[in-house]
C-alpha cells in the first residue's frame, strides 16, 4: 500500500475526520463486527494519502555518479514526498462460496497520484475512456482490465497498488467481541496496509474500543496497532503501524479508517537505509448504486479476461508510435527510434520507426536481414517469401528460420508504411511455444500506428 515508497502515496483532510460521540455501553453486550461481501454488493470508496522521508542511495548505485572515493554529494540521501486522491465505486461480481471476493468492477472518478524521488516529479492519473475496470483478485493483488479499453502500463501499476478494500475485513474479529476484546489482524490485511509480498515477523493487534456515535449513526470503534518485518519491491523492510477503524452497526461495514505509518528500509544486514513516514484515510459508503456499474450497463461487455480486453496499450507521442501487445510481453527499452520488447521463454521484438523516404519494402528488408545474419554466421535454414497482409496501410510478412550458435530461431519480420512513416519489425521467436507466440506478434504488427511524421533525424 502507501508506504512502498515508490508506490501508491496520502492527504488527510481534517474535513475527513468524522465527528464522534462515545456512548456508554454494557461490559457485557456482544456484538457481530463483520462485513459480508456478496455478489451485487455495491459501495463507495474514498482514500487520501500523503507521505514523505529520505531514501539512502545503494553504495554500487551512489558509486557510478562519484567523482572519487569519499565522494559524499554521491551518496547523499534523496527525499521523497508524495499524496494521492482516489475515488470510485465497486461493485462485486464473484464473491466464491468461501466469501473472499475474487472479481469487482469499479468505477474510478479520480485517480491522482504525485511523488518526487530527489529532484524528480512525477504525476499520474487514469485516463477518462478506461475509468471503469474489472479487478481480478489474485494472491493477493489485484489484476486490473478494462471493458471498455486497452489500459497503460503505468495505469495498471497505479490500480493493482492501491488498497483493495473487501482485504481490509481481516482487521475485523469476524465474530461477536466486547468492548475490551482483544484479536489479531490476518496477515492478508497486513499485506494489503503494508504492501509485503512476504512477511518475516511481527503482527498487527486489534483492540474493540468502544461504542460511538458517527454522524447520527452507532459505530464500533477498534484501534490497531503493531509492528511488521517483511520484503516487497523496495526489498527487506519494517513498518510500524497506529491507527484505527470505525464500523457502522447499522449497515455492517468498515466505514472510516486512519492509518500512521512508518516504513524503515533495510539492508542485506539490517541496517536502516531509508525511512518514510505515511497517512493513510480511507471513506466507505455501504449500499450505493452506480448506474455505469449496473448489469444493463455490463450487458455486452466482456467482464473475463481475453487476449483482447488484456492488452497493454504503448503510446508514445514524442517517438510516434502507438500498438498494442499482450500481458507476457514487457517494453524493455526505448534508444533512438527503436522500440524493444521482451518476451517469454527469451523470444524478443525490435521495431524501428523510418521515415517514409527510407522505409523498406518487405523484399528490401528481406535482403538486408539476411546480409546481417550472414555478417552474424547465422545460417539461414528457410525462408519464407515477403507477402502482403493488410493493403492499406501496408503490412507485409516474410519469415526466415535461422542457426545462431547452435541454437535454432525463428524470425518472423513485418514492415508498414503509414502516412506518416514506416515500421519494420523484426521478433526473434524459441521453438517453445512458437505459435501462439507468432500470433501475438503479428497482432501487434497489425495494431502498429505511426502517430508523428518521422523526419531524418528521429525523437530520443
Amino acid at each position: 500500500m502507501f508506504l512502498n515508497a515508490h508506490r501508491s502515496p496520502l492527504a488527510v483532510p481534517t474535513l475527513l475526520i468524522p465527528l464522534v460521540c462515545a456512548v456508554s455501553t454494557s461490559a457485557e453486550e456482544a456484538i457481530s463486527l463483520r462485513e459480508r461481501f456478496h455478489d451485487g454488493y455495491e459501495y463507495h470508496v474514498s482514500t487520501r494519502v500523503d507521505l514523505s522521508g529520505t531514501l539512502n542511495p545503494a553504495p554500487e548505485a551512489a558509486s557510478k555518479g562519484a567523482v572519487g572515493k569519499g565522494d559524499k554529494a554521491a551518496s547523499k540521501p534523496l527525499s521523497v514526498r508524495g499524496s494521492s486522491a482516489i475515488e470510485y465505486d465497486e461493485r462485486i461480481l464473484d464473491s466464491g462460496l468461501d466469501n473472499r471476493v475474487r472479481k469487482t468492477v469499479r468505477l474510478c472518478q479520480r485517480t491522482d497520484f504525485r511523488r518526487s524521488v530527489g529532484d524528480r516529479p512525477q504525476e499520474s492519473s487514469l485516463r477518462p475512456q478506461v475509468r471503469r475496470l474489472i479487478l481480478l483478485r489474485q494472491k493477493n493483488k489485484e489484476v486490473p482490465f478494462s471493458p471498455d479499453g486497452p489500459l497503460l502500463w503505468g495505469e495498471i501499476d497505479l490500480i493493482r497498488t492501491d488498497v483493495f478494500t473487501p482485504a481490509l475485513a481481516g482487521l475485523l474479529p469476524g465474530r461477536a467481541v466486547t468492548p475490551g476484546e482483544r484479536w489479531s489482524a490476518t496477515q492478508e490485511a497486513i499485506q494489503e496496509l503494508t504492501d509485503l509480498e512476504t512477511i518475516e515477523s511481527g503482527s498487527l493487534e486489534c483492540r474493540f474500543e468502544q461504542i460511538a456515535v458517527v454522524e447520527k449513526r452507532r459505530h464500533a470503534r477498534v484501534a490497531f496497532q503493531g509492528v511488521v518485518r517483511g520484503s516487497n519491491e523496495d526489498g527487506s523492510n519494517r513498518q510500524e503501524l497506529d491507527g484505527y477503524l470505525f464500523f457502522d452497526l447499522e449497515s455492517n461495514h468498515l466505514s472510516y479508517l486512519f492509518l500512521r505509518g512508518k516504513h524503515f528500509m533495510l539492508d542485506k544486514g539490517g541496517k536502516e537505509v531509508g525511512k518514510v513516514e505515511g497517512r493513510f484515510v480511507l471513506t466507505r459508503r455501504a449500499n450505493t448504486r452506480a448506474q455505469e456499474l449496473s448489469d444493463a450497463a455490463l450487458r455486452g461487455k466482456a467482464t473475463d479476461p481475453n487476449p483482447e480486453n488484456t492488452s497493454l496499450l504503448y503510446d508514445n507521442d514524442d517517438l510516434g508510435i502507438r500498438f498494442l501487445y499482450p500481458r507476457r510481453w514487457h517494453v524493455a527499452g526505448v534508444r533512438g527510434s527503436q522500440v524493444t520488447l521482451d518476451g517469454a521463454d527469451g523470444g524478443g521484438l525490435l521495431l524501428t520507426l523510418d521515415p517514409l523516404t527510407r522505409a523498406p519494402t518487405g523484399a528490401r528488408f528481406q535482403a538486408e536481414s539476411r546480409d546481417w545474419l550472414a555478417k552474424q554466421q547465422a545460417k539461414v535454414l528457410k525462408t519464407s517469401p515477403p507477402r502482403t497482409l493488410r493493403a492499406l496501410p501496408i503490412l507485409e510478412h516474410f519469415a526466415l528460420e535461422v542457426e545462431m550458435g547452435q541454437q535454432k530461431w525463428l524470425v518472423d519480420y513485418y514492415v508498414t508504411r503509414q502516412n506518416k512513416g514506416g515500421v519494420s519489425i523484426a521478433a526473434r521467436l524459441p521453438t517453445r511455444d512458437r505459435e501462439a507466440l507468432r500470433k501475438e506478434v503479428e497482432g501487434i504488427a497489425r495494431s502498429v500506428v505511426v502517430t508523428r511524421e518521422q523526419n531524418d533525424k528521429p525523437a530520443r
